[in-house]
């Protein structure tokens, strides 16, 4: 089995990959490495390079990014005056999944010294090398409150999610790239008689009204050319699956597709959004030079296909937008997705030889999903005052919300509850560390009177798919089941273009 992860020819070198190191680069060392880059790259005439404050992890240690680019300054405004693509990297989401966060200090320093400045001249780049700090001190996968951060990412409950929400609203990522490492489990063995195989596993955005053309970009102008670069480096792919711990259970499927990943939140805010999982968490320092390469030649590739796309790139996201933003008051809108059976032939390993052994499986397809709840797109969302909190959270995802100025009434439907039942812990939705309730609706078309300080969400913005996943009410991940939202009568859908006197929040 060893035989089929060798170690690559270049030997990567980090603080934590140093020859008797037992541990991974300490945080400490992520921000002096860090520090380090910006410092090189601005010795070089017309780029340049800092690292950014983002905020406080839960215990209160400090969340940093490295901008680099070839502008006059690293503010967001900045970036956006280069007209180039910018390329938000995010690592170690789950603490126990070291081998991206090592990679993106191999790929910070080839920006700023190595082989890859030269894609500065077409691109920004913005580099989080670790942004589950506490859950890295522990070696464990979850954040110091016990959340999956790598879940969160609509919903915004931690702190370090909020501060990646506010980095990729501020800086306006046009391509955003997650990197961990999946679980090689045992179950795979107890189900199929084999072990997973592939050296990498790989997914963007799959979940409910993504633009067509969104996705075509991310099959055609990201995967393709990232599938290539790994093959030619000798390494595995698959796409991005897993399995119940149910041994009776033979279902593999592919990632699901709620909008609660950040590949999936970002896609809804029409932005290529590319997962990148190499074969690691669980086995400590195992492979790791390999599991490294992987993530770079990946990263690599990534960078290298923004780069060569910039200009379909500056195109591409303002078509998106104004293609979401026209659908307001228009057509159906999915409210919940499923993935779709079928068969699959998985590509695995034996166990005792350790040669290729392919499985067919059943298979949950997120490449064609079933629409499982529509409706008629609303024109826009009142919200009650008392939703401050969910009003903030949608404003640090870049959603724009109108505060009412002056009493109105609006035309719109009315939610009410018909059935509600708990949902199992393993499945739903968390709050407070209770199951959230799952709710049936009925609409109702009424007049909505919207008092001063109530809240408007138009869908007539870029971010208005983003808007129908949180509000919602009546699915896993929604504002109201997650209890953002405490009020069903504090929320409804406006159904024809409001008048009424009103203010942006800024």
């Amino acid at each position: 089995m060893a035989a089929r992860f060798t170690s690559p020819t270049i030997v990567y070198s980090t603080p934590g990959l140093q020859t008797g190191h037992t541990n991974f680069t300490t945080q400490a060392e992520i921000h002096n490495w860090l520090n380090d880059q910006a410092t090189a790259l601005s010795r070089s005439v017309g780029v340049k390079a800092a690292l950014l404050p983002m905020g406080s992890s839960q215990q209160g240690q400090p969340l940093e990014a490295l901008v680099l680019t070839r502008g006059t300054g690293t503010d967001p405004a900045s970036l956006l005056a280069t007209g180039r693509p910018t390329v938000l990297l995010i690592g170690q989401q789950h603490g126990d999944e070291p081998a991206g966060s090592e990679a993106l200090l191999v790929i910070a320093r080839e920006l700023a010294q190595g082989l890859l400045q030269p894609l500065l001249e077409r691109i920004n780049v913005v580099i989080v090398p670790r942004i589950n700090l506490d859950g890295a001190t522990r070696g464990e996968a979850l954040g110091a409150g016990g959340q999956d951060m790598a879940r969160d990412h609509l919903l915004l409950s931690t702190p370090e999610t909020q501060a990646l929400a506010r980095l990729s609203r501020d800086y306006q990522a046009t391509v955003v790239v997650d990197v961990g490492e999946y679980q090689v489990s045992d179950i795979y063995q107890q189900k199929f008689g084999a072990v997973q195989k592939s050296d990498v596993l790989l997914q963007y955005s799959s979940t409910a009204n993504l633009p067509e053309f969104l996705t075509k970009a991310d099959e055609e102008w990201f995967r393709r050319p990232l599938l290539a670069a790994l093959k030619g480096q000798g390494l595995s792919t698959d796409w991005y699956y897993s399995t119940s711990a149910d041994t009776a259970d033979r279902t593999v499927s592919m990632g699901g597709p709620e909008p609660v990943t950040i590949r999936n939140v970002e896609g809804l805010k029409n932005a290529i959004s590319v997962a990148i999982y190499s074969r690691g968490a669980g086995l400590g320092r195992l492979h790791l030079q390999r599991r490294v390469h992987t993530h770079v030649t990946a990263i690599t590739s990534i960078l290298g296909s923004t780069a060569q796309r910039a200009k379909d790139l500056s195109q591409l996201r303002p078509y998106l937008d104004k293609e979401v933003a026209g659908m307001a008051c228009k057509g159906q809108a999915a409210i919940e997705v499923a993935n779709t059976p079928a068969q699959y032939d998985l590509q695995m390993l034996d166990p005792i030889t350790g040669v290729d052994k392919s499985v067919t499986v059943d298979w949950e397809s997120a490449l064609a999903l079933r629409t499982l709840k529509s409706r008629v797109r609303p024109c826009g969302y009142w919200i009650a005052g008392s939703s401050k909190v969910a009003v903030e959270r949608l404003r640090l995802h870049g959603v724009k919300v109108l505060e009412v100025l002056e009493p109105s009434a609006m035309l719109g439907d009315i939610y009410r509850e018909t059935k509600r039942a708990g949902i199992d812990k393993q499945e739903g939705a968390i709050t407070n560390g209770r199951p959230a309730p799952k709710i049936e609706v009925l609409l109702v078309r009424g007049v909505i009177d919207a008092p001063v300080g109530s809240y408007y969400i138009p869908l007539n913005q870029p971010l208005a798919n983003l808007a129908i996943a949180a509000l919602e009410p009546d699915t896993q991940s929604s504002f109201f089941t997650n209890r953002l939202v405490n009020n069903l009568a504090g929320i409804a859908r406006v159904m024809s273009e409001p008048s009424l006197k009103s203010e942006e929040l800024p």
